[in-house]
């Protein structure tokens, strides 16, 4: 929490004015935050300064490895981030490569399920991953990305959240995210639970002990619209003690994840929080 909310203070304190054209309003910005989760103490950063509703961000990431590219997929675990990114984003609803309802194209999962291959084909980018770290491989390139430039006419939402890289040091895995753009108040505390869960469930289904998760932000932002509440609430509030997030040990392996997993095999406990905090969203 400690490190979230000087991140907050920073941007208040620091950030400069961008304009956002997709947004169409002006954001304060920083450049460059780097935290740290200690998912080896099983220290969950979830926000305890306002009331934070973290099984949406774990039903996210189960559609992420999953491959989803529907928001009524996201929709049937858990998950309502993508309904308005699917159908009310304008530049999205006129592209004619959107498929119809609820569609967000090849956008996350689904480029990491089938990343394209230049000489045909795709490549199935977590499953390679999940499978050279069960073998207790590490060959300084298990990356799962999410980034294809070449595709971004294809889906609703260039991914925010765009690389995951894991590495194995004397039987500990370790995890660096990387992240070109946050919305702070929102993205953040739902971007560090699924950083923390991530890592924290490939450890479970390879074998391995977790570690550290390191999440870099390149573009930190705070919206217009959301500054008031930032600086004169939330930062002014004492956080609470870690809670913990507890994973059903009877999942094993990734197609556990893939077929029968649901949000009620995920558990936190400990979590205390302050009232919560309707910060505006931004499409």
């Amino acid at each position: 929490m400690k490190q979230y909310l000087d991140l907050c203070q920073r941007i208040i304190d620091e950030g400069v004015w961008v304009e956002n054209e997709r947004t169409g309003k002006r954001c304060l910005t920083v450049i460059n935050a780097d935290l740290t989760y200690h998912v080896d103490r099983n220290e969950l950063p979830l926000v305890t300064t306002r009331k934070s509703y973290w099984k949406a961000a774990i039903a996210e990431l189960l559609g992420y490895l999953r491959g989803y590219d529907n928001a009524a997929d996201f929709r049937k675990i858990g998950c309502n981030t993508w309904n308005a990114n699917a159908n009310d984003n304008a530049d999205w609803l006129a592209n004619p490569h959107r498929k119809g309802e609820d569609d967000m194209g090849f956008v996350y999962g689904a480029v990491a399920r089938n990343f394209p291959k230049p000489d045909g084909g795709s490549v199935d980018l977590i499953k390679q991953v999940v499978d050279d770290l069960s073998k207790g491989i590490d060959n300084r390139g298990e990356i799962i990305t999410f980034y294809h430039p070449g595709s971004f006419h294809l889906g609703c939402l260039r991914p925010c959240m765009f690389q995951h890289q894991f590495s194995i040091l004397d039987g500990t895995l370790y995890l660096n995210s990387y992240q070109r753009s946050q919305d702070v108040p929102l993205g953040g505390n739902f971007n560090a639970v699924q950083v923390f869960a991530l890592l924290k469930i490939m450890a479970q289904i390879t074998g391995l002990k977790a570690g550290k998760a390191y999440h870099k932000i390149v573009n930190a932002h705070i919206y217009e619209d959301q500054l008031q509440l930032m600086r004169d609430v939330q930062v002014k509030r004492e956080p609470f003690e870690s809670p913990q997030l507890h994973t059903n040990p009877k999942i094993k392996s990734f197609e556990d994840l893939e077929t029968w997993v649901t949000l009620d095999d995920f558990e936190v406990t400990g979590y205390e929080y302050h009232e919560a905090i309707n910060y505006p969203f931004s499409v």
